[in-house]
């Protein structure tokens, strides 16, 4: 099976020319409609922002059975991609914390697969991708769901005021342009600027996720955040947007050390430490679920916990709706293995 994200070309090159699917779709398994965040859908199965670029993407992974369908973060500016490489495979030696290494893609084993990115989270820009949402919407199908992940562009020293009113503003541009939900980025493990520990801070939070809220008014609205460092971290965020979002994704990779084998860091030493996704987060992605899970249970939350994290068979997908999860997303695998979706519903229509 190919890889439909060609790792070795540019982000615009794979932007533009869609993804590398040269086999026929498959006959995808009737399932019935079931309830998500007040939808109807034929699946609680879908793919969490990062690989679906653009519209040419959301139809093609729509066609492969996956019905949530999180268009990749949005901007309220153009923002390139960070240089090349990007994406690289990664093996954890048998470690779940510390560094990772870079390694060859091996086809024999595409479920164990693991692998790093460090994207900067480009947009297109406003004006491009507004229209472009547009055409993905139309291409979806019955019981699918169109998610946006959208994200702020502050400047050096912005106030919380600021970096709320650039959330609201692709907030409600995503929401306009026809996302059934809204997903607000708190987190990416791969910038510099404060956009991307936003989640850590509980208080910050509660007043970004109202704004956008306020703005979008009842669109369903998703917060998507890291590893917390804590239960109490976990905790405090969890209580702060309880009430204002109607849910959590989680978790947005996990940050570990990339290096090539004689220990230089691959993606340069401003990104020593980047977001690690694919078979070796499964385990630790699911703990935190499940600690989120029970967290929203004791406190009576009220939020929705949308799985992250490693799924790359049926039996990850069932250890995330074990854990409680509301709906899974796969982030990394459905790049090597896109019939993951087709596969899971042959399996469990009650998904």
């Amino acid at each position: 099976m190919p890889q439909t994200y060609n790792i070795q070309q540019t982000y615009q090159e794979n932007y533009d020319r869609g993804p590398l699917i040269d086999f026929p779709f498959p006959e995808i398994p009737k399932t019935p409609l079931k309830k998500f965040l007040g939808l109807n859908v034929r699946s609680r199965l879908g793919i969490a922002a990062g690989l679906l670029l653009n519209s040419r993407w959301i139809s093609a992974y729509g066609k492969l059975g996956f019905d949530l369908l999180t268009y990749k973060t949005v901007r309220s500016a153009y923002r390139p991609c960070y240089p090349l490489p990007n994406w690289v495979f990664v093996d954890d030696r048998g470690k779940t914390d510390g560094p990772v290494y870079s390694t060859t893609f091996n086809q024999a084993e595409l479920e164990n697969a693991a692998s790093a990115v460090c994207f900067g989270m480009p947009s297109m820009a406003p004006e491009i991708w507004r229209a472009d949402i547009r055409a993905a919407k139309k291409s979806l199908s019955e019981g699918q769901a169109l998610l946006v992940s959208v994200v702020a562009t502050p400047a050096e020293k912005a106030s919380a005021e600021e970096v709320a009113a650039d959330f609201c503003r692709c907030a409600t541009w995503a929401a306009e342009a026809g996302a059934d939900i809204v997903e607000a980025n708190f987190s990416c493990p791969n910038v510099c600027s404060a956009e991307g520990t936003i989640y850590l801070d509980a208080a910050l939070s509660n007043r970004i996720a109202g704004s956008i809220r306020n703005s979008i008014g009842t669109i369903p609205l998703l917060i998507k955040t890291g590893n917390f460092p804590s239960i109490e971290k976990m905790r405090a965020f969890l209580g702060a947007v309880a009430g204002v979002a109607n849910g959590v994704t989680l978790v947005n990779c996990i940050v570990r050390p990339v290096l090539h084998s004689g220990g230089e860091p691959v993606f340069g030493e401003q990104f020593r430490s980047v977001g690690v996704a694919g078979r070796t987060i499964h385990k630790p992605a699911v703990a935190i679920v499940r600690a989120a899970v029970e967290i929203v249970n004791k406190d009576a939350l009220g939020l929705a916990i949308i799985a992250v994290g490693g799924v790359s068979r049926a039996a990850d997908i069932d250890d995330f709706f074990s854990a409680g999860a509301s709906a899974v997303l796969m982030g990394s695998a459905p790049m090597y293995l896109p019939h993951l979706a087709v596969e899971a519903k042959r399996l469990h229509r009650e998904w």
